[in-house]
């Protein structure tokens, strides 16, 4: 069935926002005004049109990348070239002779077109009557284009800047031909599924939206440079908070100069300007396996939040509690602080999360880190395996900072379900829903 190019609009920001990528009902009406100004044969203008008017960070981009090519594939209307149907003749040897010509020189629309091609020839199996599966590694698999590096390399001196560059330029161009074949394998089982069923798990979400309990080690690897402007944010937050409402000191010159006018009465008084400070933080994380990944992240804010705070304890537990500010000095490699957490830290006994027990120890051990001048955070799915939560103690430590707060990983429905005793917990530290770095940051923004 053909789709309109009105459809084709709709269901693209529709799929956009499904991916997490936010694009407002003004943003949608923007693209659909610029799409009447500029040649709409152009595919490429038409994805620069659509870029610039719909997406807002850098991090949005691939995902988008992965819908236009859905929604507007290279393919429609004939618009945008055929594939090579004479490759489909060639070869092995040919055609492996032919992608290392594109590898070594080829442009971009050669490489769309062979890559297509080769989908054509390798990527298609069948699975039963009248239906078929398309697949990228049998592509890969076919024509093997990691073994050309060697070939392409031929007669270069080794250990060169030439050879670098060589080879740095061969390895970019392999990756676009895997990208080619993925993107092309993508739209043919959207031409035989439906797009929108293949949009839905074609692309992944947005970095700032990746949850932290799902994040895998490459998320927290890049995750790593969003945590940094996060940490000076929360630390200005912080300490504007713990100065509302507090001036400083009395300016006697000023006051006795402005009485001046009213007969030496000082009928207005002026205040210094508050000096500038950073906060105190205690920060207490759940390190728990429930949590490995969210524990990954808190670790990694905790390192961020170093840098920002006059004073910073951070404390890990488990089914105990020990002080793991020594693992974080100034200069220390993140990666290496974090193994040696793993293999010297003294937070667990018996391996079973217990909230209750952590807070008890931390009051006896750890107690007087908490004063009036302190921000208290804590980071947990507040899952206690059924033990005593020790509501009374955690009412205490909260009770002598001069903030509190708890950021939970779990989405709110799951909140006092099975062990969680979040609620409980809740109603003494204001917890919040934090699942990602999108919420992280509305949480910083929240604070006033």
């Amino acid at each position: 069935m053909r789709v309109s190019l009105v459809d084709r609009h709709v269901g693209f920001l529709h799929a956009l926002r499904g991916a997490g990528i936010p694009v407002s009902v003004a943003e949608g009406l923007d693209a659909a005004a610029a799409l009447r100004v500029i040649e709409m044969g152009d595919r490429e203008l038409l994805k620069a049109t659509y870029a610039a008017t719909l997406v807002k960070k850098p991090s949005y981009r691939p995902g988008f990348d992965v819908l236009f090519d859905l929604w507007f594939p290279p393919s429609t209307s004939g618009l945008y070239g055929a594939p090579r149907d004479d490759l489909q003749e060639a070869t092995p040897q040919q055609l492996r002779d032919e992608l290392a010509r594109l590898l070594a020189n080829g442009g971009d629309e050669e490489m769309r077109q062979f890559a297509r091609a080769m989908v054509e020839r390798y990527g298609r199996q069948p699975a039963g009557p009248g239906r078929q599966n398309w697949f990228s590694y049998s592509v890969m698999r076919a024509l093997s284009p990691e073994t050309l590096i060697a070939r392409l390399l031929e007669g270069i001196e080794r250990g060169t800047l030439h050879e670098k560059r060589a080879r740095t330029h061969i390895s970019a161009k392999i990756r676009q031909f895997e990208t080619e074949v993925a993107s092309d394998v993508r739209r043919r089982i959207a031409e035989d599924s439906g797009i929108e069923k293949i949009a839905k798990s074609a692309v992944r979400p947005p970095l700032d939206q990746i949850d932290f309990l799902r994040a895998t080690k490459q998320d927290l690897s890049d995750l790593r440079r969003e945590v940094y402007p996060l940490a000076r944010r929360l630390a200005t937050r912080l300490a504007i908070k713990h100065r509302h409402g507090k001036q400083g000191r009395l300016d006697f010159r000023r006051t006795v100069r402005a009485s001046l006018q009213t007969g030496g009465v000082p009928l207005t008084t002026h205040f210094k300007p508050p000096r500038p400070h950073k906060p105190e933080l205690v920060v207490l994380c759940d390190t728990s396996d429930s949590v490995s990944s969210f524990a990954h992240f808190t670790l990694l804010l905790t390192y961020a939040l170093k840098e920002q705070f006059t004073k910073v304890r951070a404390f890990g537990f488990v089914d105990t509690v020990d002080e793991i500010t020594r693992f974080f000095a100034p200069g220390a490699d993140f990666l290496d602080a974090v193994t040696r957490l793993a293999s010297e830290a003294d937070m667990t006994r018996f391996g079973r999360t217990n909230y209750g027990h952590a807070f008890e120890r931390f009051a006896e051990k750890y107690g007087d880190a908490i004063g009036p001048r302190t921000s208290l955070l804590i980071l947990g799915d507040a899952r206690s395996n059924y033990q005593p939560p020790a509501a009374d103690t955690l009412k205490r430590l909260a009770g002598r900072a001069r903030h509190a707060h708890w950021l939970n990983p779990e989405p709110r429905a799951q909140w006092d379900t099975g062990d969680s005793v979040a609620s409980g917990y809740g109603a003494i530290v204001p917890m919040r829903e934090c699942r990602n770095v999108a919420q992280l940051a509305e949480f910083i923004e929240d604070l006033n």
